[in-house]
C-alpha cells in the first residue's frame, strides 16, 4: 500500500476519532468554563459534532462543485477562504443552537464560538500531524 493514498477506512477512522477527541474535549470546557451540567454539554457537544460533520459534507461538496476538485493546487488565499466560508457557515447554524440550548445572550455565546473556531483550527493542524505521523509509522511497520 502506497503510504500516500488513504483508504475509505482510514477516512472513516480519521473521522471518528477526530470527534471523539473533540467531543472530550468540548464537553469539559463546558462542564468547566460554563457551569453547564455534564447531560447538557454532553447532548450539546454530540449535536455540534454531528452538525460539524454534515456540513463538512455538504460544504466541500458544493465548494468543489464551484471551485473544481483539484485540491493539491489550490492556492494559499483559497484554502483561506475555504476555510474561513467553512467556519463562517458552521457558526451560523451553531451559534443560534448555542444561545437556546445554554440559555445564554449573543455576545457571550459569539465570544465562545470564536474561541472554538481558534481551537478547532490549532487543534486540526496537532491532530492531523499526529494521525499522519501515526499512519506512516504503522504502515512502515507493515
Amino acid at each position: 500500500m502506497n503510504v500516500q493514498s488513504i483508504s475509505t477506512t482510514e477516512r472513516i477512522l480519521h473521522s471518528v476519532l477526530f470527534e471523539a477527541i473533540a467531543l472530550i474535549f468540548m464537553i469539559y470546557a463546558a462542564m468547566n468554563f460554563i457551569d453547564v451540567d455534564t447531560k447538557s454539554a454532553t447532548g450539546l457537544a454530540m449535536g455540534l459534532s454531528l452538525i460539524a460533520m454534515f456540513w463538512n459534507y455538504f460544504y466541500n461538496l458544493v465548494f468543489d462543485h464551484i471551485f473544481g476538485d483539484d485540491r493539491i493546487n489550490r492556492t494559499i488565499k483559497m484554502r483561506i477562504g475555504h476555510g474561513l466560508g467553512f467556519e463562517l457557515g458552521l457558526t451560523f447554524v451553531t451559534l443560534p443552537l448555542i444561545m437556546w440550548v445554554l440559555q445564554l445572550d449573543f455576545w457571550i455565546v459569539a465570544a465562545m464560538e470564536t474561541t472554538l473556531i481558534l481551537f478547532f483550527l490549532l487543534y486540526a493542524i496537532i491532530y492531523n500531524w499526529c494521525f499522519d505521523l501515526a499512519r506512516v509509522r504503522i504502515i512502515s511497520a507493515l
